[in-house]
């Protein structure tokens, strides 16, 4: 009888951390097409069906700071390759709009999640603080951009500060 409950509960855990960073519902998430990169983490998408004009903030990043060469233009422009003009699907984190009047919303193009690619190809850094999906997937394409050296990774040319602290040094 022992040996029933746990598997049972083994089962329940695999079920539940499995599918914890499961794929949306791709019919139930909004279409926007990409009108600007403001940066390695911000887009502008005009909306399909409302052509309501929006800027994103791309859920569970930190983008290096445009002012930190070459590393936020290194940023800006991988997205530029991945969405500029492309039609996206927009996975709201949040209704809520940050204090530059972004949504906080997780983009996807072809059934890719960008933040992961960005982070996976080591242009950003996970930033798991403020987004409750994708956690691990973000923690995990972190671990191996930093282990393959890619990017704001690569040793001889490694990012000293992260964005947050390149800003604070700014002011």
């Amino acid at each position: 009888m022992n040996e029933i409950k746990l598997i049972v509960v083994c089962c329940c855990l695999i079920l539940l951390f499995g599918c914890a960073n499961s794929e949306p519902n791709w019919a139930s998430l909004p279409k926007a097409k990409v009108t600007r990169v403001v940066s390695g983490q911000t887009i502008e998408v005009t909306m399909s069906e409302t052509s309501e004009v929006s800027q994103i903030r791309i859920a569970g990043i930190d983008a290096p700071d445009m002012r930190q060469l070459p590393w936020g233009k290194a940023a800006q422009t991988r997205l530029i390759e991945l969405v500029m003009g492309k039609q996206v699907l927009i996975e709201l984190e949040t209704e809520k709009r940050d204090r530059f009047n972004r949504l906080n919303a997780h983009v996807w193009q072809d059934q890719t999640l960008i933040s992961q690619q960005l982070v996976q190809e080591g242009c950003v850094l996970a930033n798991t603080s403020y987004t409750r999906s994708y956690s691990k997937l973000l923690t995990n394409a972190q671990e191996y951009a930093r282990l393959m050296g890619y990017g704001i990774w690569n040793r001889d040319l490694a990012m000293r500060y992260t964005p947050k602290q390149f800003r604070s040094t700014i002011k």
